[in-house]
């Protein structure tokens, strides 16, 4: 039985860019602060990780008007904050069924911006594909539908990759795919933190790989072009950018992990 992913692991820079980033989590899962108060960071984690999804996705909101607004208008934002919120009662479903994960983070995500009837539906020829990364024309439904279920195969098989590199994969799938055709930039991030969380690299949810890739938002729609060319090259450069945001993320959650320290 082949393995696809771990193929894609051996890539040539991939396993020493995953090794930084592991290095750069479990430097933070060993603060001592996490013996008491996870349950903090991973709260604050996933308010900064909604904000940062939220950006990527073309909106303009900032930390403090989060904490503050009861109610944002922007619908990007709402649907960031109910994915964000409801990120761990998602993490057997996918485990088990990704596509179901998948269709409730759609549902999620765009409650506020498309008609009730297409959520949780991936795209038809007709819908409008949102680009908020300028990646040029989406892909058609019959291929979005057959690569999801190859992705959907691939997580509910067993592979020697690492975390990192597959939630890379899963990120790197739904940007270049559009399934929805709205939100798929949020939901493609939400799955990436999900595959981390249910394959062990960030079990607490401590680290939002959001906040990395905005932080490296230069790159982002650079690596993503990379990964959508097809190429081993553009493969291994999207998972490297991936490391990176990761390894970013990690050091942010320390930073907060400081500030409840200093009180």
């Amino acid at each position: 039985m082949t393995d696809a992913l771990a193929d894609v692991a051996n890539l040539p820079g991939v396993s020493d860019a995953v090794d930084d980033a592991r290095s750069a989590v479990d430097r933070l899962l060993g603060h001592r602060i996490l013996r008491r108060r996870s349950a903090e960071v991973s709260t604050e984690s996933a308010l900064r990780g909604a904000r940062a999804s939220a950006v990527l996705e073309g909106a303009s909101v900032t930390l403090d008007e989060l904490r503050t607004a009861d109610n944002p208008s922007d619908p990007a934002v709402q649907g960031s904050l109910r994915v964000s919120a409801e990120l761990g009662t998602l993490i057997e479903t996918w485990r088990k069924a990704p596509r179901q994960a998948l269709a409730r983070l759609h549902v999620l995500a765009a409650a506020d911006a498309v008609d009730s009837a297409h959520l949780g539906r991936p795209r038809s020829a007709d819908d409008p594909v949102k680009d908020a990364l300028g990646l040029g024309e989406a892909p058609s439904p019959t291929e979005v539908a057959a690569r999801l279920d190859a992705l959907s195969g691939l997580l509910t098989e067993p592979t020697k990759a690492p975390a990192l590199v597959v939630g890379a994969i899963v990120h790197g799938e739904l940007l270049t795919l559009r399934p929805f055709g709205w939100g798929d930039g949020i939901i493609a991030r939400a799955g990436q933190r999900l595959t981390f969380v249910a394959r062990g690299l960030d079990p607490k949810s401590l680290v939002s790989p959001e906040v990395g890739h905005l932080e490296l938002a230069d790159d982002y729609a650079e690596a993503i072009r990379a990964y959508a060319s097809g190429t081993p090259e553009g493969v291994a450069q999207w998972i490297g950018h991936c490391a990176a945001a990761v390894a970013a993320a990690a050091r942010d959650s320390q930073a907060i992990c400081e500030a409840l320290m200093r009180g």
